[in-house]
């Protein structure tokens, strides 16, 4: 591939730890944080906008550029950043697994501020339950609603609501 290219590939990426175990507690997170950070800054031509989530799972937002595979970017992300945190806590054993499968969802640079502010602002997200779906998700559970809005003879498919069991939809 050319090197010669614009792009502006910004992804909001998440994922857990692993069955969403409180596994980034306040001494593991701000270290979990800064590693993934190095990470991304030494990979090439990657610009890191944003690090955050609670002590559940991790969110990042980040412009890539095309010569990147996200799958195998993220892959090796989560892979290296688990290893060098139970490296850095080697003394109290393995201190951080992550679940398999991310979440990613491409934004337009005009968002970035709001994306950033989102994951910034995780914990309070959480506590209030005014969570945004899609930059949450990190799986494809998903159920058919027939009757509304088909488009192309298809039903629209809308997102499982997993995280309010008291009140399902």
């Amino acid at each position: 591939m050319s090197r010669n290219y614009y792009s502006e590939i910004n992804l909001h990426l998440t994922w857990h730890c692993k069955d969403s175990a409180p596994m980034l507690p306040p001494q593991v997170e701000p270290v979990t944080h800064q590693i993934i950070k190095d990470r991304l800054i030494k990979t090439p031509d990657v610009f890191v906008h944003e690090i955050g989530g609670t002590d559940t799972h991790v969110h990042v937002a980040v412009t890539i550029p095309p010569t990147l595979t996200v799958s195998v970017f993220v892959g090796q992300l989560k892979g290296a950043s688990s290893h060098e945190v139970n490296q850095h806590f080697a003394i109290r054993g393995k201190v951080l697994e992550w679940q398999a499968g991310y979440g990613v969802v491409s934004f337009g640079t005009k968002d970035l501020p709001w994306v950033r502010q989102y994951i910034q602002n995780q914990r309070s997200h959480h506590a209030t339950g005014k969570i945004i779906d899609r930059l949450e998700r990190n799986t494809e559970i998903e159920t058919v609603i027939p009757g509304r809005n088909p488009v192309n003879g298809v039903d629209i498919v809308k997102p499982r609501d997993e995280g309010n069991l008291a009140n399902p939809a």
